[in-house]
């Protein structure tokens, strides 16, 4: 399989080369063309999706820009201003149009002449896009787009002082690995106490974020939003019971896990008790791991790491370099947390993220760099909506990538012994994220289930969540305060609702393709490969299927794949 990281911008047929979206004027022309436009065959019909596709491209491309820019620098009105102007005005228009296209899409006698084996999925998101839209929700989603930035914009502000100097959350959270004890402690109170000072401006937001989007699923008819948004992100392969089950399971099989590594964790430490400024750090005489100085040695060495494992991946980080689509370095004013932003025109995606010099943002790096190179094996699809690919797959993308890179971090650490520790480290977090994730996603169901609970209730529901879901061996006495409100350092709860789960499932995927990898790196990778370039052609059973895996959360299943990661483990 030959695939090239020369990725060009989608060439355009319907839109002029130098058409740029400025207003709602230079935009409602080409929408009004499509809607009108005469299909009188299967031909002229295949034409009219590759205009609209085209189209969309272009609009879905515009407000990602906006989005970079802002969370770029959230200390810039002007593109906060340029992102709400396209929320508030552009979007909403958009919104009718769309749905008229949909509908002139199913209403058509030829439709029923496309290829099955390539349109299903594609017809089937049309389909619950229609059922979903309804015009009283569109001011209410407009508003929402808009809202949900605010946790970027409260959280890029907050910074703590440590030795002296200014720091943002995450270049101060380098402190935890601190050998020294008090060190840790200090910086985990500084943090926390920081966050608590805003915890009212973030409960008003999230109980209005809570009221409207409550208003938008009972607008549509359904009884929650819970159950409007999982048919909105299309989960039609798994229901609210199979994510009763993976809590449960996580319960019954990763937690015993988890408390084994704290253990582990406290022996090393030489530890009475261990408290959580305790579990990131090394014993004494132990330098943390610092892989990297600045974000462009993490760039070249992540490239290198890459092109060792297949040189196409790393062809695809070196390309987005050369397009100047790549953000790394945590600085003040800039949002917070990491992702990377498929581009539908453009192709190479943006990488966005915060990189203060740490073991942690290898795997940041990297788990973004699997993100885009699905992004680059999906953008030679025709058309712009077979290249939505559902989030667990997109995430099985970016997982895998953190499992096949360990293979390569020769080019981080000079050491074995650095080596071995990053990991084990790695390793680690593979199973003690399923708690957090967990917790998150019952989390959501039970507020979306209760929209009417006030921030004190909101505030014990989720104290009894995180006490399900957390190891008995860390000491949390005393820090009752900082725990009620530890779902406020969550941008997910904020901005992408229920999106989470998935983190779940693909770390299953993730795993699996990684146990392929043990035996056999190269089928493996193409495994991998042939799974990311079917976009969203495929159903999610499907695309795992495509993959080699087995589309399964049932406890069995996961009780076996962490018995691998375990036996992994061990083995370092």
């Amino acid at each position: 399989m030959n695939y090239s990281a020369d990725i060009k911008k989608t060439p355009r047929h319907f839109l002029p080369a130098d058409f740029e979206i400025t207003n709602w004027e230079s935009l409602h022309p080409y929408l009004i063309q499509l809607e009108e436009r005469e299909i009188n065959s299967l031909k002229d019909l295949e034409q009219w999706l590759k205009d609209a596709s085209e189209l969309e491209a272009v609009i879905s491309e515009d407000a990602c820009w906006r989005q970079i820019k802002m969370t770029c620098d959230t200390e810039n009105k002007k593109l906060e201003e340029a992102f709400n102007f396209f929320m508030m005005e552009i979007q909403p228009k958009v919104q009718p149009y769309a749905d008229k296209l949909n509908k002139k899409l199913i209403d058509n006698p030829f439709t029923k002449e496309l290829d099955p084996e390539k349109y299903f999925t594609y017809l089937r998101n049309v389909k619950k896009n229609i059922e979903l839209f309804r015009e009283v929700n569109i001011p209410i989603q407009a508003e929402l787009n808009v809202m949900q930035q605010q946790f970027g914009v409260i959280s890029g502000k907050m910074t703590v002082e440590m030795k002296g100097q200014e720091y943002t959350l995450q270049q101060a959270a380098k402190f935890l690995e601190d050998p020294d004890r008090s060190v840790r402690e200090e910086v985990f109170h500084k943090i926390n106490k920081r966050r608590l000072e805003d915890k009212e401006e973030m409960n008003k937001l999230f109980t209005s974020l809570i009221n409207k989007r409550h208003q938008v699923a009972t607008n549509t008819g359904y009884g929650n939003y819970r159950d409007y948004r999982f048919v909105e992100l299309g989960r039609f392969d798994y229901t609210k019971e199979d994510c009763f089950q993976f809590h449960e399971a996580v319960k019954l099989h990763v937690l015993p896990l988890v408390n084994q590594i704290y253990e582990a964790k406290k022996k090393k430490l030489g530890l009475e008790t261990l408290r959580p400024w305790d579990i990131e750090a090394e014993p004494e005489g132990i330098q943390p791991l610092r892989p990297f100085k600045n974000g462009n040695e993490l760039t070249e060495k992540t490239i290198a790491c890459f092109e060792e494992l297949k040189p196409f991946f790393g062809a695809c980080l070196r390309k987005m370099k050369e397009l100047g689509h790549l953000d790394l370095e945590s600085r003040k004013g800039k949002a917070p947390g990491g992702y990377n932003c498929p581009l539908a025109e453009s192709g190479a995606p943006f990488i966005f993220m915060n990189a203060a010099g740490q073991f942690d943002d290898v795997t940041t790096m990297v788990h973004e760099g699997g993100h885009a190179i699905h992004s680059f094996l999906a953008h030679e699809l025709p058309l712009t909506g077979f290249k939505e690919y559902p989030t667990e797959i997109a995430e099985v993308a970016s997982m895998a990538m953190e499992l096949f890179s360990m293979d390569k971090w020769e080019v981080f650490f000079d050491s074995p012994e650095e080596l071995k520790r990053a990991k084990e480290q790695q390793l680690e977090r593979v199973i003690t994220i399923f708690p957090w994730i967990a917790t998150i996603d019952k989390f959501q169901h039970w507020v979306y289930e209760n929209p009417n609970h006030t921030e004190e209730e909101r505030a014990d529901q989720w104290l009894t969540i995180t006490k399900e879901f957390s190891s008995t061996v860390i000491d949390f006495s005393g820090l009752e305060e900082y725990r009620r409100y530890g779902w406020q350092r969550q941008l997910h709860l904020f901005e992408v609702p229920f999106y989470y789960i998935e983190y779940g499932i693909a770390q299953l995927g993730a795993i699996g393709l990684w146990q392929q990898y043990k035996q056999d790196p190269e089928k493996a990778i193409i495994n991998y490969i042939k799974a990311l370039s079917l976009g969203g052609t495929k159903t999610l059973p499907d695309l795992f299927e495509a993959a080699g895996l087995k589309f399964d959360l049932s406890p069995a299943h996961i009780n076996q794949l962490m018995l691998f990661v375990k036996k992994e483990m061990e083995s370092l």
